[in-house]
């Protein structure tokens, strides 16, 4: 009985675009959360008394405590709204960059 044949490594051009959309997706993400953390912490936290003092008072509410209740959670739908848009670009990019460079593979 011949010895069972070892997978073969897929070629590193195959590699290559699944990378560099995985860094992609990574980047958005921390980008989304920096801000998510920023607005959420800072001006509902940290700047909430500064934010009480400049801003206006919005439906009969302190500007900080609108921050830290409504504002996180609007900011947040926001971000998943620019998620999703984001990722379904980056999708279709990365999309032809895997087509091509599996159709070289098969050449």
């Amino acid at each position: 009985m011949p010895p069972p044949e070892k997978p073969r490594n897929p070629p590193v051009r195959r590699l290559q675009p699944l990378g560099h959309y995985w860094i992609a997706n990574l980047r958005l993400m921390a980008t989304l959360l920096i801000i998510w953390a920023a607005a959420g912490l800072g001006a509902g936290v940290l700047f909430a008394d500064r934010l009480n003092e400049l801003g206006p008072s919005l439906g009969g509410f302190p500007l900080g405590f609108w921050f830290a209740q409504q504002g996180s959670i609007i900011l947040f739908i926001l971000l998943i709204l620019v998620y999703a848009i984001a990722m379904n670009r980056l999708d279709a990019q990365h999309h032809l960059e895997i087509e091509k460079a599996s159709h070289e593979d098969q050449r």
